[in-house]
């Protein structure tokens, strides 16, 4: 059996993807974003091996969270699961001064990424919205162009699976991967949101833990445990080392290559 962590599980599909995996006979160190949200973890999984917290909007959290994580030892796996959504009415700004669904979405899982001793699958939720979306590498904090909540969500989950696919070239040794949930109706997607929620969280948990022959590999797209074409334009390397480049400028951790 595996040893995964999770963040961002103390709801939504990390919640429901920590619930399948510890049925599974996994594992799982669950993530929270602050005492109050770890306390009521603990009662709803009380099967969950620890909790970790913090805060991902800023360095200092997401630099003690990885911290944290590797005082708990090794992990098979580390789902990236943590996100803001797509309805921020306006750039809201972190005490490090980056926009919110920027340092969440995506300066987190890099940071983590970076910092946590490294598993054999790591593991990145994307969404369908990545699809047509630019990376918006110019200008990540959002300064030079008027905000759009929409906008600066599916660039986020564009760089994701940058990130999934420069970890995938980088470290040839360990399973990168990413998925899309689907718009399914959690907190974030809304009530109004078409899809399976019962297929929403499974696709992680696989990637996570399957000894399946279609999981067992790296730097690809899923959707509902298939293999799917995401934006042709994720493929790009040079976008991909360039992503990683901001990633370190912004946050003063450099990423293994």
């Amino acid at each position: 059996m595996s040893r995964i962590f999770i963040t961002g599980s103390t709801d939504g599909l990390g919640l429901m993807a920590a619930r399948l995996l510890l049925q599974q006979g996994h594992r799982v160190v669950l993530h929270a974003r602050n005492e109050a949200r770890a306390d009521d973890a603990r009662t709803t999984l009380p099967g969950a091996e620890a909790i970790v917290t913090g805060d991902l909007a800023s360095l200092d959290a997401m630099c003690d969270v990885a911290e944290q994580t590797n005082e708990l030892g090794r992990f098979d796996a580390v789902i990236h699961n943590a996100a803001v959504g797509y309805r921020e009415p306006r750039r809201i700004e972190t005490v490090d001064g980056l926009p919110l669904v920027f340092a969440v979405n995506v300066l987190a899982p890099y940071v983590l990424t970076a910092s946590i001793d490294t598993p054999a699958r790591l593991v990145y939720l994307s969404s369908g919205m990545h699809r047509g979306a630019s990376a918006g590498l110019d200008d990540v904090q959002w300064v030079a162009r008027p905000w759009n909540g929409a906008e600066a969500y599916a660039q986020s989950k564009f760089m994701d699976v940058l990130l999934a696919f420069a970890v995938a070239r980088y470290w040839p040794d360990v399973l990168s991967n990413a998925l899309e949930p689907g718009w399914v109706p959690t907190k974030m997607g809304g009530s109004s949101a078409p899809d399976d929620l019962n297929k929403a969280h499974r696709t992680q948990a696989w990637l996570a833990s399957s000894d399946d022959e279609a999981a067992r590999v790296s730097g690809r797209y899923f959707f509902h445990m298939r293999e799917r074409a995401c934006d042709s334009a994720a493929r790009d390397r040079a976008m991909q080392d360039r992503l990683i480049d901001v990633c370190e400028r912004l946050s003063g951790v450099p990423l293994r290559r």
